[in-house]
């Protein structure tokens, strides 16, 4: 066929870094083909620091264009970034009774393809959009509210290794299955049954990815590409608050897609009109088949339970907890949280919330420290990282919508606080909403407090809960992950009964355990093709990123067999 020369080319160039993912995900050992630091952008035709920054600039006031893509009714926008500037960028809305059936129209080529072809087609896509990693970074800041270096690193190379991590896994799920078998059964003095077998692995359709507000590439390339790899297409749907991530993927998915022969329709964009709802919509079309979604609790929950003609695969809202028992390294401790606390103003579904520190104190290596010694000692921890304007911009970025502000404010009437927000500028951008995270103290043995560290308070707020015992902390850690769910635990102790506790309480319910992290790695960061993100067996996510579970039912295996 004609794209035959381009698939060749493509596996040529991509085939080796799939290699190398597959062996990653075998070892779980650290690899990453993107680079992190911003300085290594810049040849090769990825964009640098300075062309990077003036390829968004050229996006703001205008249309983001699709102009192929069937269906357009409308151009719709209105995005605003956490930093104060409107970015005025314009969407096409789809008319999705003309959308949805053309994006089925490009599915029997991409089925055909075979896995390994759709494979480099989605690693040709990943280049393409690591090249712009500068651009992206803005765009990512922009509507998140990250600060620019994390905007890069976990918008960038982080979310691309993300999307890498998910089509190896959907490659190695469809090639575990031979493509032809020959069948042959002894019949004893008669001839033999042969029979010749065919074995194609069949998407199930269109496959909806809703995206996030907080992490909009991170949390969308996962789906987006595990349905792709699996031979779907994939119908993007971003949070009105950040579209513009998710649209230029969308932008670069349909050009690669063209470039190689196939239908630039399988990948497609649904941006929606204010307070329109669009995505119950779609959720509900029987042509949607697949659904990825990262947001609240209640939507999710709407999703399993209504979506039934597709397989819907959710990351909720959890009550993350940190047991404090006892340290060998009393100032690493406290460093290692204060920095979990405070990054990215705890907009992160991974951040600690619940610290439950024995109401008798702690053993370190400084000595016994009480539980008001503890929380004092923390809240300095975090007031000496975030005491420097410029260091608490860089950390904490911008609080992304005023329901993260509301509740801040609101968290210091639950209780005695231990340490206090407050209000930090920013040089470059004054309408900035930046603050300082807010650690109160409650008691585990009052009802009255236990309604707020049993609720999520998702933003820069954290519970420091008194406990009586070890015992009690590790109960308390097993009911809050059964019954409010967590995408990670972490727990410092020097007891080895106290960690073998905390560890089987994990292991019974389905819960990400750090064991006493000290260093420079943090209880809310996970490494794509080593690390587990969620698990799906408690309720804050019914599916991991990324295992197998998470890509072998976005397609069946339908044979077909013939006599030889």
């Amino acid at each position: 066929m004609a794209a035959e020369p381009t698939a060749h080319e493509l596996l040529r160039k991509h085939r080796p870094t799939l290699d190398q993912a597959l062996e990653a995900i075998r070892t779980r050992a650290y690899w990453s083909p993107h680079p992190e630091h911003p300085k290594a952008y810049g040849e090769n035709g990825s964009l640098d620091a300075a062309a990077g920054k003036a390829a968004f600039d050229a996006l703001l006031g205008n249309r983001l264009d699709l102009a192929d893509q069937p269906g357009i009714d409308d151009w719709v926008g209105g995005e605003v970034s956490p930093y104060g500037i409107e970015l005025g960028v314009t969407y096409p809305h789809p008319d999705i009774d003309v959308l949805l059936p053309a994006m089925r129209a490009g599915q029997r080529a991409w089925r055909d393809a075979g896995p390994e072809l759709r494979a480099v087609v989605c690693l040709e896509i990943l280049k393409r959009i690591s090249d712009r990693t500068h651009q992206f970074a803005h765009a990512v800041m922009h509507t998140s509210g990250q600060a620019f270096m994390m905007a890069f690193q976990a918008g960038g190379p982080h979310a691309q290794d993300r999307g890498l991590e998910a089509v190896a896994y959907a490659y190695a799920e469809q090639v575990r299955t031979p493509e032809q078998a020959e069948w042959t059964k002894p019949q004893g003095k008669r001839d033999p049954l042969v029979l010749t077998k065919r074995f194609t692995a069949v998407p199930r359709g269109i496959g909806l990815v809703i995206g996030c507000n907080t992490f909009p590439t991170w949390n969308g390339y996962p789906g987006l590409f595990a349905s792709l790899a699996t031979g779907n297409a994939v119908l993007v749907k971003p949070h009105p608050r950040a579209v513009l991530p998710l649209a230029l993927t969308v932008r670069i998915a349909r050009d690669v897609l063209a470039e190689a022969g196939f239908d630039p329709n399988l990948v497609a964009l649904a941006a929606e009109r204010p307070g329109e709802g669009i995505a119950k919509t779609l959720a509900l079309r029987p042509e949607i088949k697949i659904i990825d979604y990262t947001g609240s609790t209640a939507f999710g929950d709407w999703l399993e339970t209504n979506a039934h003609q597709a397989q819907v695969y959710t990351e909720k809202a959890g009550v993350n907890t940190v047991i404090v028992h006892s340290t060998d390294d009393y100032q690493g401790m406290l460093s290692n949280l204060a920095f979990s606390l405070s990054l990215y103003s705890g907009q992160m579904c991974t951040t600690p919330q619940n610290l439950l520190i024995p109401r008798d104190g702690i053993a370190t290596d400084q000595g016994h420290k009480s539980f008001d010694e503890v929380t004092a000692d923390l809240a300095r921890a975090v007031d000496g990282l975030l005491g420097d304007d410029a260091r608490a911009n860089a950390l904490l970025g911008a609080i992304v919508n005023p329901d993260v502000k509301a509740r801040l404010e609101s968290a210091a009437g639950l209780g005695e606080v231990a340490l206090a927000s407050r209000e930090v500028a920013h040089p470059e951008f004054p309408g900035a909403v930046v603050r300082t995270p807010v650690i109160v103290k409650l008691d585990g043995a009052k009802p009255d407090d236990e309604a707020a560290y049993m609720s999520e308070c998702f933003g820069p707020v954290s519970f420091a809960v008194a406990v009586d015992s070890a015992a009690d902390a590790v109960e308390l850690l097993r009911r809050t992950v059964r019954e409010k769910g967590a995408m990670t635990v972490g727990a410092y102790t020097t007891d080895a009964a106290t960690e073998q506790a905390v560890e089987e309480a994990c292991l019974e319910e389905a819960a990400q355990l750090s064991l006493n992290l000290t260093g420079g790695v943090y209880v809310n960061q996970t490494a794509a093709f080593s690390d587990f993100h969620g698990s799906g067996g408690n309720p804050a996510a019914n599916a991991a990123l990324t295992d197998s579970a998470f890509v072998a039912n976005r397609f069946r295996m339908v044979e077909v067999r013939r006599e030889a």
